[in-house]
């Protein structure tokens, strides 16, 4: 009989810590970690209590040295922000792990939790972990700085038209406002034909630039002037000015073309009706319905003028109207619009009801006009045109009237829009009554026209009832539908104002 032997287990020896003399694995420093805790401190020499600077107003961050970044709470950019507060101390242990201990929004603090070894007695590696608190301070930053100052500028964007309506203005207002091009102005000035919008940087001014330029028709020329220079380092500081007229030409004016453009737009007839401006000037040619694009190019190049002052808009009554179905077309005609009708009217102006004076035209406003109604249109005849296409052209190709646009009651219309607009927070000048008149025509404007409608932000307005799509007269509205909900990201989900992160 044999007896079986077990192999013999091989233990690790313990030995006594020198200091206290617990027993302990074998280690290069032969103390066990709480006497080495005790003795060495691998935190010592890195901050416990660290100042963040943070920009109350556009919510960024500062990072030396001289860098403002957008982070949100505890997210990778603000750890990193954080551990380069502390990157020279940290650069003598080893970083294991970092992470955020929550805190609550408010308290202006941040907390980081960091794990770090560090080798200490006869290639001993020792771990610990400890909270380092970041003190958030409110600082504000050099833009928001510049912005509140209201002086200080280095570019500045000159928006001109030299006419006396500002309908385009009003649009070009509605298109910044949707895409947010205001955000980086540091002051919008209104004065009296046009707006300024002034810049920290000359890279926004001419981002508003290339905006305006595909947005309305302009032309812009650019400057700048010198404020300071430095021969040392060969700097200079410079302020820059970009100048952007935009067409003299508004909706519903009447221009006479030059015979060189009318023909190069499909031999259309010289005297023409701007229907709309949007990035191009439309026409339509009121006595054949033929429509034409005219870019901003193509203008500066054969350049025309408005006939009549907006306020010369007189009213007629309309005695009789005729659909005109067969229409001959010339050899070369251009397109033909399908959303008007042309036909044939009888006029009187409302101001001459005693007298049996009655103008006739063609209008491209046959789809809307009846006997009775009342219609707005200039009366070319009795008219002086200062214009020299309109003098070198026969007076049988000038018509006595050209109508513009179907007159309903504007007190009605005011008291029964349910929607409103929103406008830039700007320096304005006194606002007369002219201009509170031309507001309204933009209103209006909005109402009859679907394709400038749709490039604006319509909200409703909640203090008026909603109504059906069209009055008594027939005036046109704007479907809810279309409207968008007046919302304030301030408030919180019991219409409450809710609390901002930082205050």
């Amino acid at each position: 009989m044999e007896y079986m032997t077990e192999p013999a287990k091989h233990t690790p020896g313990h030995i006594l810590c020198c200091d206290c003399g617990v027993p302990i694995s074998p280690n290069p420093a032969n103390i066990c970690v709480a006497c080495l805790r005790s003795k060495v401190d691998i935190s010592q020499g890195i901050p416990k209590q660290v100042s963040v600077s943070f920009c109350k107003q556009c919510q960024r961050y500062f990072q030396p040295p001289g860098t403002w970044v957008q982070c949100a709470l505890e997210s990778r950019e603000l750890l990193a922000l954080c551990l380069k507060k502390i990157k020279a101390p940290l650069s003598k242990v080893r970083l294991v792990d970092a992470s955020f201990v929550w805190t609550e929004p408010h308290s202006k603090r941040l907390k980081v939790k960091l794990t770090i070894q560090k080798e200490v007695m006869n290639g001993a590696i020792l771990q610990q972990v400890f909270v380092v608190d970041y003190v958030v301070q409110p600082q504000m930053c050099g833009d928001c700085h510049r912005v509140e100052a209201k002086d200080f500028w280095k570019a500045v964007v000159q928006v001109r038209q030299k006419t006396l309506h500002k309908k385009t203005f009003y649009y070009l207002e509605q298109l910044i406002l949707k895409y947010g091009m205001y955000q980086n102005t540091l002051r919008i000035k209104d004065i009296h034909d046009g707006l300024d919008f002034y810049y920290s940087s000359k890279q926004h001014a001419q981002k508003m630039v290339e905006f305006l330029q595909c947005t309305v028709p302009t032309r812009y020329k650019a400057s700048q002037r010198l404020i300071s220079q430095d021969v040392h380092s060969n700097t200079y500081n410079y302020k820059s000015t970009f100048s952007v007229e935009i067409v003299p030409i508004c909706k519903d004016n009447v221009v006479c073309l030059s015979p060189k453009l009318a023909q190069s737009l499909g031999n259309m007839n010289q005297i023409c009706v701007c229907i709309r401006v949007t990035s191009v000037i439309h026409l339509i040619d009121p006595n054949t319905l033929q429509v034409a694009d005219i870019d901003g190019n193509t203008f500066w190049s054969h350049p025309f003028n408005s006939l009549c002052h907006p306020k010369q808009l007189e009213e007629f009554i309309v005695l009789e109207c005729s659909i005109v179905r067969d229409l001959k077309r010339n050899a070369g005609a251009g397109m033909i619009s399908k959303k008007h009708t042309l036909g044939e009217v009888w006029v009187q102006k409302t101001s001459e009801m005693n007298t049996d004076k009655q103008y006739f035209c063609r209008t491209h406003l046959g789809h809307l006009l009846n006997p009775g109604d009342l219609v707005l249109g200039f009366d070319l005849a009795n008219c002086n045109l200062n214009d020299e296409h309109v003098n070198k052209m026969k007076s049988d190709r000038v018509p006595d009237v050209v109508l513009i646009k179907k007159s309903y009651d504007r007190t009605k219309r005011q008291r029964r829009r349910n929607w409103k607009l929103k406008e830039l927070a700007r320096d304005r000048e006194n606002m007369d009554t002219d201009d509170e008149r031309q507001y309204q025509d933009f209103l209006e404007d909005l109402e009859e026209d679907e394709a400038i409608r749709k490039n604006v932000n319509i909200y409703r307005d909640s203090t008026i009832p909603v109504e059906g799509d069209t009055d008594d007269e027939g005036a046109p509205r704007i479907s809810l539908a279309e409207m968008l909900e007046d919302l304030h990201i301030s408030q919180d989900a019991t219409g409450e104002e809710g609390e901002s992160m930082m205050t």
